[in-house]
């Protein structure tokens, strides 16, 4: 395994396709918009308003991040963030990792994709859509061994484990009203650090079996905080993961020395 990516999706009501499906004037939204209510969309309704991903390289020594973004409607179309994803994807055939990934993200990803009338042959690069398969590593689901009792919201189980966590103020359920509003890229800032906790996550998992050995977890958790601290002043939403001068002085989910 020389790569993996750590993705998430956000997304917004297709008020097009629910216009569609309901057999509704095509550009009435306020009546789409009526007929999705609080509900949550059925998966080929979300549409793509921005896909979060961290690329890591193995190394010697633990796991080095080589990118983090989170590419939004704001500047590209749904097409394209689609498709500029999977053609990673087939470029560097990685473990995908994310957390409800099976149930949520990869599904919609498939839904939206055919949708748009796009080839991506890059969502099947490796065995990503097969529940069991270590090519993709959905984390609620196998930190759950797969049953339903046992899962957690990533936000209670980053806390729960000492990490930052969502930011406060911020959830997927104002996701729709951020785009509207024109603050998509306050949407992709959010997006970024729920990518962030779940890579923290899955390295935690990976010193858990062994994977990883405890200073190769230390290391790659050290080469995160590096690469947060480079950017830190373009990119202040990821202020709470940055190094701190001690674990005593910094916040509970802070990357220390």
């Amino acid at each position: 395994m020389a790569h993996v990516v750590v993705f998430d999706l956000e997304t917004i009501p297709d008020l097009e396709a629910v216009s569609r499906m309901h057999g509704v004037e095509p550009h009435d939204d306020a009546q789409a918009r009526g007929i999705v209510g609080e509900k949550f969309c059925k998966l080929p309704l979300h549409r793509i308003a921005c896909i979060g991903a961290l690329i890591a390289e193995s190394s010697d020594n633990g796991w080095i991040v080589r990118s983090l973004g989170a590419p939004h409607l704001g500047d590209r179309s749904e097409a394209d963030l689609i498709a500029s994803f999977a053609d990673r994807l087939n470029d560097l055939r990685p473990c995908l990792v994310s957390f409800n990934g099976s149930g949520f993200d990869l599904p919609v990803l498939r839904y939206r994709a055919m949708v748009n009338q796009l080839s991506a042959p890059g969502l099947y690069a490796r065995g990503y859509f097969k529940r069991y398969s270590d090519d993709a590593v959905d984390l609620c689901d196998v930190l759950a061994s797969f049953t339903s009792q046992g899962k957690c919201k990533l936000d209670e189980l980053s806390r729960i484990l000492g990490l930052p966590g969502k930011p406060d103020g911020v959830d997927g359920s104002k996701v729709a009203e951020y785009v509207a509003t024109g603050r998509v890229q306050e949407v992709a800032d959010y997006c970024e650090t729920d990518v962030v906790n779940t890579y923290r996550v899955w390295l935690r998992y990976e010193l858990m079996r062994g994977t990883l050995t405890p200073g190769a977890y230390d290391q790659s958790e050290r080469d995160l905080a590096d690469f947060i601290d480079a950017r830190s002043v373009e990119r202040p939403h990821l202020a709470p993961f940055a190094r701190q001068p001690s674990s005593s002085e910094g916040s509970i989910g802070s990357i220390s020395n």
